[in-house]
């Protein structure tokens, strides 16, 4: 099937079957920058969105790959398709994970939003290293890959918002607004 407007059509047939795009928004952020603390927040600041976290998925694909390791690309496909899901409804998903444009640029499942949209949660290198330090010991803590993928975020995207001044429900309220913004531009049906 190929995405024509809100259809997928058949390329060998015609056969048209209705199938919504709508825009998709990352927010991503290396790790530390305040996802997970932002999330309930973000949840409460957009109800005609779905928003989620992309760890909630880690555990179910490790079990579904073969030799316990995750597909990652497929990983992020899922997630496409998990958005496009929500696009059925009339929704718009939100997700919440450290993605980057590269990561989706060649997945099955990117013709089937309407857009794209990134933006990024951030916070001092050492107030990172701080949060990542304080994290549980069987936590991973590679504190320069992550400070090095932070500065690359910031560097190559936007907007960048800040999680280390502001209180997580202000974040959220940024977010959404950045969010409502983009939905309602022109060629988008809402959020």
């Amino acid at each position: 099937m190929t995405p024509e407007g809100d259809f997928a059509v058949c390329p060998v047939c015609g056969e048209r079957r209705p199938a919504r795009r709508r825009p998709l928004f990352v927010v991503t952020g290396a790790s530390a920058s305040g996802k997970t603390t932002v999330l309930p927040h973000l949840i409460a600041e957009l109800p005609d969105c779905v928003v989620f976290d992309v760890d909630w998925l880690i555990g179910p694909f490790r079990r579904a790959c073969t030799y316990g390791e995750v597909d990652w690309p497929a990983f992020r496909d899922g997630w496409l398709s998990v958005a496009h899901g929500a696009a059925q409804g009339g929704r718009s998903a939100v997700l919440l994970g450290p993605f980057v444009p590269s990561q989706l640029a060649d997945l099955p499942a990117l013709r089937w939003q309407s857009a794209v949209h990134f933006a990024v949660l951030d916070c001092a290198d050492e107030v990172r290293r701080a949060r990542l330090e304080a994290r549980s010991a069987w936590r991973e803590r590679d504190v320069d890959s992550h400070l090095a993928f932070a500065a690359h975020l910031r560097s190559t995207l936007s907007p960048v918002l800040r999680t280390d001044g502001p209180t997580p429900a202000a974040t959220a309220r940024e977010l959404a607004a950045w969010v409502r913004t983009r939905a309602s531009a022109p060629g988008h049906r809402g959020p």
